[in-house]
């Protein structure tokens, strides 16, 4: 969602027409976690990332914690809830056998995530404090009546009773490594739990509530989802097939960001009227593709509560003192004369646009050019919601459009940024996985004039020859090309270093954490891949055409004065590292087994003293030492 940071134009009061405004009011999330804490969540253990075994219910723990983390920067407005079931204590307002909602105080069950609930959440990691005042059993066991699960989600639902389906996604999320609750118990009584269960399941559905199923798998089997959830969650056919758990490396690496996409549903933007001709209009929902992101709006806080500061304006007589009970005027001189106008008369003034996109006409596809998509595109479809029978038009102009090659020009533009765009049909294309690229059409924003720049001519003499690469360095570039090519490459998987730290400091800062996260640089080049012989000799051989095997690069900058400063930050950093690694004996430490005495600073004098990389945790910088020692 792309925002003018230059609304000059823009008025005091609440502007209708943002669509940062419409998008907040009508997508708000609300989210009940109920995550399994039986026994078995805690008897399950997986390698993870630090080698280190964690449970299931330490797997699920961490993931809603970092989900937290995220959401309370990306969309602070939803709101969540989280249940544990299968528990010792009990704490609900119904009161249930085996289900505690979890929250802090001065919150509601179901309210938006804050800084003390991750804090204190981030705490049952030591299972200490969790079978301290929580507790861990089994609430399905033979011979007795009491079903956790199916208390769990009556609880679930009570919590999502909070607004409507209309404004707000309702959702629950299920983290269980438990494939057949009900696998202890025989005969009816199996039955009848099944039954109820289901049904409970279904009420919630019936209600607008989706439930997802997060599944943590056993080292020593898969998760069957068809011996229950399967229809508890409402899979089935291609579905069902569809739905196979990862592995349990994969479902470690995966998790987290399972999560996070679940939680990032498609949203709505904004809906348009697209006025075509004749008065003849449709209905439109526009959806944001790809966007950057931002750090947040600066929120004042008052210097002793910490509470956001609320900002009110009164207008004072300068003749007698008194507050202004209505509201303030203003004017233009005209003919000796003061025009007076209100706020409302002077927002409609400066009101180019009403919002609506309005067709003006159609041309060739070739006339759009690749520089005419100069910011991130907006994606329509139509919606028959509130106008019935614009999918029917939609789908016919989109035909048309896609048959004749032409693409349509319309006028488009918030009330203060007025501007030309071209609807460009896309064809549906359908694989045997599913959907690739769904129909619709893609709204691009066309540049203005001055927004188009000339080309710069570099050689425009000419009597003088423009350098012309030969067929050898041609193949070198190639061969370079081919050995550092970025094999599905994607934007998104690279994060803004600065915007992470930023965030990183924020979270440092709001949970008094005594360390800032380390954040690590991937948009820094992978020295270890340059560094492959392969790699490393298609680097060589590619410079050696250029400048010749006697190329001094060192020499060539110092002679032209051409050294930044940042290569002569990196030469001093690396001198200083290189001063400071003399002072350890590293073969007796390493011979020792002391490194690990050692702190992540000192280690990375010896790494950045033989220009190796220094990113990773501790463990990571010591086998890059024992590995480049050969030790």
């Amino acid at each position: 969602m792309d925002l003018d940071p230059d609304d000059v134009f823009g008025d005091d009061e609440d502007d209708l027409d943002n669509e940062n405004y419409i998008e907040r009011v009508a997508t708000k999330e609300l989210v009940v976690y109920l995550v399994d804490a039986s026994p078995k969540m805690f008897n399950t253990t997986c390698p993870a990332d630090d080698q280190k075994d964690e449970t299931h219910f330490h797997i699920a723990v961490s993931c809603i914690s970092q989900s937290l983390k995220t959401q309370i920067i990306n969309r602070s407005y939803d709101e969540i809830a989280i249940c544990f079931f299968n528990t010792r204590e009990k704490k609900n307002l119904q009161d249930l056998n085996g289900v505690f909602v979890f929250n802090v105080a001065d919150r509601e069950n179901l309210d938006g995530p804050t800084a003390r609930l991750i804090k204190e959440f981030d705490h049952i990691k030591f299972l200490f404090l969790f079978f301290k005042d929580i507790g861990s059993q089994y609430g399905i066991v033979s011979g007795s009546r009491e079903n956790s699960l199916y208390n769990a989600l009556w609880v679930a639902q009570a919590l999502l009773r909070k607004g409507s389906t209309k404004t707000a996604d309702k959702r629950i999320l299920l983290f269980t490594n438990e494939d057949d609750p009900f696998g202890n118990i025989m005969g009816v009584a199996k039955m009848d739990m099944t039954r109820t269960t289901l049904q409970r399941a279904k009420d919630a559905q019936d209600l607008g509530i989706s439930i997802e199923l997060l599944p943590l798998s056993r080292p020593d089997e898969e998760f069957n989802v068809s011996l229950f959830y399967a229809d508890m969650i409402g899979l089935g056919g291609d579905d069902l097939a569809q739905f196979t758990p990862s592995s349990v490396g994969e479902k470690l690496l995966n998790m987290k960001d399972q999560l996070t996409k679940r939680m990032l549903k498609k949203r709505i933007v904004r809906k348009i009227t697209f006025s075509i001709a004749g008065g003849l209009s449709i209905e439109l929902n526009t959806y944001a593709l790809i966007r950057p992101n931002v750090p947040g709006t600066i929120t004042w806080l008052d210097s002793v509560t910490n509470r956001p500061l609320k900002t009110e304006r009164f207008f004072i007589c300068a003749d007698t003192g008194a507050l202004m009970p209505e509201a303030e005027k203003r004017f233009q001189p005209y003919k000796h004369e003061n025009i007076k106008f209100t706020v409302n008369e002077l927002s409609e003034i400066k009101r180019i646009s009403t919002g609506h996109l309005r067709l003006l006409g159609f041309k060739s596809l070739s006339c759009l050019k690749e520089y005419h998509n100069l910011r991130p595109s907006t994606f329509v479809f139509p919606s028959d919601q509130e106008m019935i029978g614009s999918t029917s038009i939609f789908i016919a102009l989109h035909t048309s459009m896609l048959r004749l090659k032409r693409y349509a020009v319309a006028f488009y533009g918030s009330s203060t940024h007025p501007q030309l765009v071209a609807l460009v049909a896309q064809e549906e294309i359908v694989t045997a996985g599913g959907q690739v690229e769904p129909p619709g059409m893609h709204m691009i924003y066309l540049p203005y004039s001055n927004d188009e720049m000339e080309i710069l001519q570099l050689h425009s003499d000419e009597n003088v020859a423009a350098p012309r690469a030969t067929d050898d360095q041609i193949k070198k570039a190639v061969a370079l090309m081919n050995h550092i090519d970025l094999k599905d490459f994607s934007v998104c998987q690279f994060a803004n270093p600065a915007l992470q730290r930023h965030y990183a400091v924020l979270q440092a800062l709001a949970l008094e954490e005594d360390e800032m996260p380390e954040i690590k640089d991937e948009t820094l080049p992978d020295e270890e891949g340059m560094a492959r012989p392969g790699t490393a000799k298609a680097i060589d051989e590619f410079k050696f055409s250029v400048y010749g095997e006697d190329y001094d690069e060192e020499n060539d900058f110092a002679g032209n004065c051409k050294v930044s400063e940042a290569s002569r930050k990196r030469k001093a950093v690396a001198e200083n590292a290189a001063k400071e690694s003399a002072n350890y004996d590293w073969s007796d430490l390493a011979d020792n087994g002391k490194l690990k005495d050692l702190t992540v600073a000192e280690l990375k004098y010896y790494l950045a003293a033989h220009n190796i990389p220094l990113s990773g945790k501790k463990e990571t910088l010591i086998s890059r030492i024992l590995t480049h020692m050969g030790k």
